[in-house]
């Protein structure tokens, strides 16, 4: 089997407490940690409206971390595509690869990033994006990455600047289930499988299914289709810890999808006397979105992300670690890639 490579996703959270200000500080500096353990990409989330994720302009933290990184893949996982032209987000990367020739990714989703006010505020004074017209726009912005869109459109002359790079933006679109595998695959992009997003199942075949449909564009002729998973991963000195460490991220993610409140990220012992008093449909819900996490200590997560990538059949895994406190969130970076040998 060919090395498993880890990269990381990036929400912006708010550790300690801290305002979302430092939030941004604290992932330059994650990053930084990151590119001297041996991680392979550093990719930045796109959140509006909510108090405990920071990062709402993507564009402008990659810039910062790849300016204050020497050698990782830095990218956004990803742009919210439906709020912004296609032309500006193609500009806006290609500015970003000219400046850091083959370390910038592209990663974008359908999904709005926020609550349905925050869609509308970024829309104004227009309506928001119909989910329908996604299609359009990820073929426009391939074409303005690429440079040529096919004759008869309505851009197929408009040059995308800046010109003159040897390199272009790796391209792969995110899911969190087999809805983009045809798009992503007929245009070309690469495919990221995200099962830290939900609960439900995700089979096999999904990878599969996206690599006999891959069509490769000009750049990536030869290519079979590349493909990730992104999982949550909480790595600790031991299990227990591990687990307890992850019921922040868990705590939070049941207040935000079952009752639409997006409060600070809270310490994990304070999460555990809340679960206490949980409806049994709540702690259920807490219950399966903990399971759904991969957590343990370096040996069982190893164990655990190997097994992953042997089923989807991948040979890069982005994980998400969200913690309150910002130094257990490296220590379980730390352990990872001292558990996969990334620095040998």
């Amino acid at each position: 089997m060919t090395a498993l490579k880890l990269s990381i996703v990036d929400q912006s959270p708010v550790h300690d407490d801290k305002t979302q200000a430092a939030a941004l500080s604290d992932s330059v500096r994650l990053a930084r940690l990151a590119d001297g353990l041996g991680y392979h990409r550093f990719w930045v989330a796109e959140h509006h409206g909510t108090p405990s994720y920071a990062s709402s302009a993507p564009e402008i933290l990659i810039g910062q971390i790849a300016a204050g990184t020497q050698r990782i893949r830095v990218g956004s996982g990803g742009v919210m595509l439906s709020h912004y032209s296609p032309y500006k987000v193609a500009e806006v990367f290609r500015t970003l690869e000219a400046l850091f020739p083959g370390r910038i990714d592209l990663g974008v989703g359908r999904a709005p990033g926020g609550a349905g006010q925050t869609g509308a505020a970024l829309a104004y004074p227009d309506l928001p994006t119909p989910v329908n017209h996604f299609p359009y726009l990820l073929e426009a912005l391939t074409g303005f990455i690429d440079g040529g869109l096919p004759e008869g459109h309505a851009f197929d002359n408009l040059p995308t600047t800046p010109q003159g790079g040897d390199t272009r933006p790796q391209l792969w679109a995110l899911g969190s289930s087999d809805g983009s595998i045809e798009l992503a695959a007929q245009l070309g992009w690469g495919f990221v499988l995200a099962l830290f997003i939900g609960t439900h199942e995700r089979p096999a075949d999904i990878i599969s299914r996206y690599r006999k449909l891959y069509r490769p564009r000009p750049d990536t002729v030869g290519t079979q289709g590349s493909a990730m998973t992104a999982s949550a991963v909480i790595c600790a000195e031991t299990a227990e810890e591990s687990e307890l460490l992850a019921a922040s991220h868990t705590y939070w993610k049941l207040q935000a999808h079952r009752h639409g409140i997006r409060e600070g990220i809270l310490p994990p012992e304070r999460c555990m006397d809340l679960y206490a008093r949980l409806s049994p449909s709540d702690k259920a819900f807490f219950d399966a979105t903990r399971d759904s996490m991969i957590t343990g200590t370096p040996e069982q997560c190893r164990a655990q992300l190997e097994a992953q990538a042997e089923y989807y059949g991948v040979d890069e895994i982005l994980i998400v670690a969200v913690t309150h406190s910002f130094e257990k969130r490296c220590e379980s970076y730390r352990k990872l890639a001292a558990a996969f040998d990334l620095g040998a």
